[in-house]
């Protein structure tokens, strides 16, 4: 798979941040993927506070967010810098959907689908995650979801 596209491809990814300072740990990861050459982040939502979805009772709530980024990168090259930005900002992975100090999503790349053992695009749960339609709709209402053929806005009102 190459590691870089001819021509920028846009893409959006959802954050998530419920341990810490979680507007920080937002903007920390939104400036990290930012410094990064092949990346430009195009637009960010307003953050928004959502009850933690899975994970234990006690988990507290989430900020949330969602960026378009436009990148030379291919997809499994985006979501390799997107895994690094939350290690370097103390992610650990130790129990499914637990409590985080960043979580980043890769939810579409271009209009691609993408189905590998590493990373499925359009995002698997995409259409059924208020949490992640509400703010990619702020930012891309009428973006067409590759694979299931309705916008942001109709599988946020859907919900």
């Amino acid at each position: 798979m190459p590691m870089h596209q001819n021509a920028p491809v846009t893409t959006y990814i959802a954050l998530g941040a419920n341990l810490g300072d979680r507007a920080q740990n937002l903007r920390d990861a939104l400036k990290q993927l930012d410094a990064i050459s092949a990346v430009r982040v195009v637009a960010v939502s307003s953050f928004l506070e959502n009850p933690a979805v899975g994970g234990p009772a006690d988990s507290p709530p989430f900020l949330n967010a969602a960026a378009e980024v436009s990148t030379m990168l291919s997809a499994a090259n985006l979501l390799e810098r997107l895994l690094q930005i939350e290690r370097a900002l103390g992610r650990e992975r130790r129990e499914k959907w637990g409590p985080r100090t960043i979580d980043l999503d890769l939810l579409l790349y271009g209009n691609e689908v993408i189905d590998t053992q590493d990373l499925i695009v359009p995002h698997p749960r995409l259409h059924e995650r208020r949490f992640v339609l509400q703010p990619l709709a702020e930012i891309a209402p009428n973006l067409l979801v590759p694979g299931v053929n309705r916008t942001v806005s109709e599988l946020l009102r859907a919900l």
